[in-house]
């Protein structure tokens, strides 16, 4: 099956960025297909490289930009990026800023979208 995953809230203070990590890592594991991740509203705060978690600590960011690495297209909504100071140059590696349009793609190329967040 094919899975987009959208993502609205930011990390750490809510477990919607942790479960849908941990929601695609098993998705994969069944053999399901990620056609694609996009952060949207605070959730554009996951992928940044502007946190610094504590060693012991998990990071976020880097866990996205890892998923990045092995193909799957990870979008930053422009317009919520923008209202929150989010540019290119403070993204992880891997990751990429567009419009709502890539959410729509997304949506239409899944058999299935699944929301994290409110």
């Amino acid at each position: 099956m094919k899975l987009a995953v959208l993502i609205y809230e930011g990390p750490y203070n809510h477990e919607a960025s942790d479960s849908a990590y941990n929601f695609i890592q098993a998705a994969r594991k069944k053999g399901h297909e990620i056609e694609g991740i996009f952060f949207y509203h605070d959730g554009v705060y996951n992928v940044t490289k502007l946190m610094e978690p504590p060693q012991d600590d998990r990071h976020i960011a880097k866990r996205w930009s890892e998923l990045g690495g092995e193909g799957i297209d990870i979008v930053v909504c422009i317009a919520a990026a923008k209202r929150r100071g989010i540019v290119d140059d403070v993204l992880v590696p891997n990751v990429r800023i567009s419009g709502l349009g890539q959410l729509t793609m997304m949506a239409i190329k899944a058999e299935k979208l699944v929301v994290f967040g409110d």
